[in-house]
C-alpha cells in the first residue's frame, strides 16, 4: 500500500484544494508523548484545511474522545501556529480506561456525530492504534445502538455510517513494526547523546566506567543506536542478549581498551535488557561485577523522561510534517473497503501499511523473545535495527590477529572539501571494518594536496578510537581539487602500493573523484577501486538523498531558530551578521569561512 509523496507526479496541488470539502477529520494523540507529536498535529491540521476540510482537534487523547465537549474543538490556521518546534503535545495525551469498554466507544462515537467527524488521525503506539482499529470495525453497531437509545436518527446513522482511520506511529521507542523510524525516536536519540558526551569528559578525567540506562521498554533500538553513534564498550539490548559467561566476556573487553590506553568506559543498557535465559540485567547488576572483578571506579547513570523531553529534532519535524501529509492523502482516499492503515517510514519515502498487520508484527516480537527466538526477534524488527546491529558489532570489538585474513590490499582515506560534522565517524567505520576484512588502511591527512605532499601514513583500530563524536576533519581537509596534481598524486599512489581509495567530503570531493577518473587513461595509477561518501552540510552531492553532516546542521538551525522565537516573545532583538572571505558562497551553518555573531540586546 505505497502512499503517493509530495515528490509525486501523481500530486496535484491544485485539485487537492476541494478534495476534501464537505468532509470533516480530527486528530488526537494518545499514549506516552514523543517529540514531532506537534508537527504531526500541525501537519495533519493544515494539509486538512487545504483541502478543504472541516478539521477538529481533539484535547486529551482518548479520554476526551469520550468525554466530549470542549474537548472537541474545530481548528483554523493559527489554532496551530508556533507549535513545530514544541516538545510533548500541546493538545495532551491520556491513558483511557474508559475507551476500552464498548460503552466508553458508544460515548465517543456519539460525539464523534455530533460533530460530523468520519475521519480520524490517531498519533501514538502500537497500543493507541489498535483501540482506533476496534473502534473502526465497532462503528457500525456503534451508530445502530444509538439510534436505538434514540440518540441519533436512522438517517444521521445512513450520512456517518462509515469511519476511517489513520494512524501515526508517535513513540521515541522505535518499537512499531512496519516503519524505519517513528516520531519522536531521533530527538531521544539526541538527548542520550548529549548526555553521552557530557558525560565521556568527566569519566576521562577520572578513567571512569559509566553504565547508562535508557529508555525504550522491550525494545532496544535507542540503547543500540546511541551505542553505535558514541562508540560504546558494550550494549545490552533486549532483542540480542549476550551469551554464556558474557561476564567474563565483558571484563575482558574492558580491561583490553584500558590496554589500548583508553581512559574510559561505556556500557549502555536498555531498559528492558535480559540474557539468554530471559533473565533481567540491571545497570547495578554490571556495575558490580565492573567493580567487583575489575576494581574499576564505576558509575551508573539513569537517563529516565529526559529522552522525552526537549525540543524535536530537525529530523523528527521533517518526518512528522511528511507523515502529517500523507496521513490526510490517505484519508481523502480511503472507501469502506480500504483497511485501517498506518503511515511509515520505508527509506526516504512516507508508505501506507496495513495498521493491524505492523500491529500483529510488533506484538509477535514480545512473543518470539519469550520463547528465546532471539535472532528470529532482530529480524522481525527490521532491517534498519538488523544493519545498525551487525555494524555495532563490526566496528566495537576487534578481532584478533589470528582471526583476522590478510589481504594485502592497501586502502587510502582522505577527506576532501569543508568539514562536516560525522567525518570523523565515517572515517572510523572505513578503518575498522577495513581492518577486520584483513586490509591495509591508510589515512592521507590534507586532502588531495596532502596526497600530493606524500601525508600518507598507516592507521591502525586504536587510532581512531574515541573518533564517533569528534566534530571537524582529524584528517584535515582541503578544497583543492586534483587537477594540477595527478602526477604527484600517482607516484604517491605507486610508492605507497595503494590499491583502493575512499574519499570522504562534498561537491569537492565529487569533481575530484571525477577527475582522477577522466585522468585513468593517462596514469595507470588511477586503475583502482575509487569510491566516495558524501559529506556535506550542503547536501549537494548527486545521486545522494542525504550527506553526512546535512542532519547536524538542520538541528543547528532549528536551535537557533527556536532561540531566535524564543527571543520574539521577550521582546529582544537579535543581529545576525555574517563575515565571509571573497568568493566564498554564505553557508548556514558550519563553514569555517562563515563566522556567526548573535548580539542580543533586551528591550
Amino acid at each position: 500500500m505505497a502512499g503517493t509523496g509530495l515528490g509525486s507526479e501523481a500530486l496535484d496541488l491544485e485539485k487537492l484544494r476541494t478534495a476534501g470539502a464537505g468532509l470533516a477529520l480530527a486528530v488526537l494523540t494518545s499514549g506516552g508523548d514523543a517529540q514531532g507529536m506537534n508537527a504531526a498535529v500541525r501537519a495533519v491540521t493544515r494539509m486538512g484545511l487545504y483541502v478543504g476540510a472541516k478539521v477538529f482537534l481533539i484535547y486529551e487523547g482518548y479520554e476526551g474522545l469520550v468525554e466530549g465537549g470542549e474537548n472537541i474543538k474545530q481548528a483554523n490556521w493559527l489554532s496551530v501556529s508556533n507549535i513545530i518546534q514544541l516538545g510533548g503535545t500541546i493538545i495532551g495525551s491520556a491513558r483511557c480506561k474508559a475507551f476500552t469498554t464498548r460503552e466508553g466507544r458508544l460515548k465517543a462515537a456519539y460525539n464523534l456525530v455530533q460533530h460530523g467527524i468520519t475521519n480520524l488521525c490517531v498519533i501514538g503506539g502500537d497500543g493507541s492504534l489498535t483501540g482506533a482499529n476496534i473502534f473502526r470495525t465497532e462503528w457500525g453497531g456503534l451508530l445502530e445502538e444509538l439510534v436505538g437509545e434514540g440518540k441519533i436518527t436512522d438517517e444521521v446513522a445512513k450520512t456517518y455510517c462509515h469511519l476511517n482511520i489513520v494512524g501515526l506511529v508517535g513513540s521515541i521507542d522505535n518499537d512499531f513494526c512496519g516503519t524505519d523510524m517513528t516520531i519522536g525516536t531521533d530527538s531521544a536519540l539526541h538527548r542520550i547523546i548529549e548526555v553521552v558526551d557530557a558525560i565521556m569528559t568527566t569519566a576521562q578525567s577520572h578513567q571512569r566506567t559509566f553504565v547508562l540506562e535508557v529508555m525504550g521498554r522491550h525494545c532496544g533500538y535507542l540503547a543500540l543506536v546511541s551505542a553505535l553513534a558514541c562508540g560504546a564498550d558494550w550494549v545490552f539490548i533486549p532483542e540480542y542478549p549476550p551469551e554464556q559467561g558474557w561476564e567474563d566476556q565483558l571484563c575482558t573487553r574492558l580491561s583490553e581498551n584500558r590496554a589500548r590506553k583508553k581512559r574510559l568506559n561505556i556500557i549502555i543498557v536498555a531498559e528492558g535488557a535480559i540474557d539468554c535465559h530471559n533473565k533481567p540485567i540491571t545497570s547495578e547488576q554490571i556495575k558490580e561485577l565492573v567493580v567487583q572483578r575489575l576494581g574499576y571506579d564505576t558509575r551508573v547513570t539513569i537517563l529516565g523522561h529526559v529522552q522525552r523531553g526537549g525540543t524535536p529534532s530537525a529530523f523528527d519535524r521533517i518526518l512528522a510534517s511528511r507523515m502529517g501529509v500523507e496521513a490526510v492523502l490517505a484519508l481523502l482516499e480511503a472507501t469502506p473497503k480500504t483497511p485501517a492503515c498506518v503511515v511509515s517510514l520505508s527509506g526516504n519515502q512516507a508508505v501506507r501499511l496495513p495498521l493491524m498487520e505492523c500491529v500483529q508484527m510488533t506484538q509477535e516480537v514480545q512473543k518470539v523473545m519469550d520463547g528465546r527466538r532471539f535472532l528470529e526477534a532482530v529480524q522481525l524488527r527490521g532491517r534498519s535495527f538488523e544493519n545498525n546491529l551487525n555494524t555495532y558489532k563490526l566496528l566495537s570489538s576487534k578481532k584478533s590477529s589470528g582471526e583476522l585474513p590478510k589481504t594485502n590490499f592497501n586502502v587510502a582515506v582522505l577527506n576532501v572539501g569543508a568539514p562536516a560534522a560525522g567525518m570523523n565517524a565515517a572515517v572510523r567505520s572505513a578503518v575498522r571494518i577495513g581492518i577486520t576484512e584483513g586490509h591495509n588502511m591508510f589515512a592521507v591527512t590534507d586532502g588531495f594536496e596532502g596526497f600530493a605532499k606524500g601525508q600518507i601514513k598507516e592507521i591502525s583500530w586504536g587510532d581512531v578510537g574515541g573518533w564517533t563524536g569528534q566534530g571537524g576533519s582529524i584528517l584535515g581537509t582541503k578544497r583543492t581539487l586534483p587537477g594540477k596534481l595527478l602526477n604527484m598524486i600517482a607516484e604517491k599512489i605507486r610508492a605507497n602500493n595503494i590499491n583502493a581509495l575512499l574519499i570522504i567530503g562534498g561537491f569537492e570531493a565529487y569533481l575530484g573523484l571525477l577527475e582522477l577518473s577522466a585522468a585513468r587513461e593517462t596514469y595507470e595509477e588511477f586503475c583502482i577501486p575509487m569510491v566516495m561518501v558524501p559529506a556535506t552540510v550542503s547536501n549537494n552531492v548527486p545521486g545522494s538523498d542525504f550527506s553526512i553532516g546535512a542532519d547536524t546542521a538542520l538541528n543547528t538551525i532549528t536551535d537557533v531558530s527556536f532561540f531566535s522565537l524564543e527571543c520574539m516573545f521577550t521582546n529582544t532583538v537579535i543581529w545576525v551578521s555574517f563575515e565571509h572571505g571573497p568568493n566564498q558562497r554564505l553557508h548556514w551553518p558550519g563553514i569555517p569561512q562563515t563566522m556567526i555573531t548573535l548580539q542580543i540586546k533586551c528591550k
